[in-house]
C-alpha cells in the first residue's frame, strides 16, 4: 500500500541530481535496492539504514 511508504531523498552520484526514492521500512532495514537517476538514467545502488536517532539514512553508490 502506498500510504505505507516513506519517500528518502538521495542525491545521483553520476549527474548530481536529486532524487526521491519511497521505502517501506516494514520490508526491515538495511533495504538495497538500485534506482535510476531522473535526470540522468544511470543506476545508482541505495542502501537505507537508520542513525541513532530513529532517522532513515541513504547511502548511495554509482552501481555499474
Amino acid at each position: 500500500m502506498d500510504d505505507d511508504l516513506t519517500w528518502v531523498a538521495w542525491e545521483c552520484t553520476v549527474c548530481g541530481e536529486s532524487n526521491e526514492a519511497p521505502v517501506d521500512p516494514a520490508q526491515g532495514l538495511p533495504q538495497k535496492f538500485t534506482e535510476d537517476c531522473r535526470t540522468c538514467c544511470r543506476p545508482n545502488l541505495l542502501r537505507i539504514t537508520r542513525d541513532s536517532e530513529g532517522d532513515l539514512m541513504t547511502h548511495v553508490v554509482f552501481d555499474e
